[in-house]
């Protein structure tokens, strides 16, 4: 699993999302309930960017048609989405937030 730099630790205010491209992959990062999380940045639903949405409660709402998905594992918590989606392993080293996207084969 090959974990690339997304941000500094620093850089994250609570329960509101950075988004950042990693290897071509749009990815939230959020830092919430003190932990550090890794989320496609696009909804399952609708396409658009789930990092200009709010955060609350480890989750994160699309900003469009309401759609919440758990920051820890990417399921939806109710309609109009339906599938989750992806997140992403975060390491922490030093200040930096370190996630990868890369799938194992």
């Amino acid at each position: 699993m090959a974990f690339v730099r997304a941000c500094g630790l620093s850089e994250l205010e609570d329960d509101t999302p950075r988004r950042v491209e990693l290897d071509g992959t749009p990815v939230a990062v959020v830092r919430s309930e003190g932990e550090v999380f890794a989320i496609n940045d696009i909804c399952s639903h609708a396409n658009v960017s789930l990092s200009e949405g709010e955060v609350e409660d480890c989750s994160i709402e699309c900003w469009l048609h309401g759609s919440s998905f758990d920051l820890r594992t990417g399921k939806p918590s109710g309609l109009p989405a339906t599938r989750p989606v992806p997140v992403y392993p975060v390491k922490i080293e030093g200040d930096d937030v370190l996630v990868s996207v890369t799938q194992e084969s």
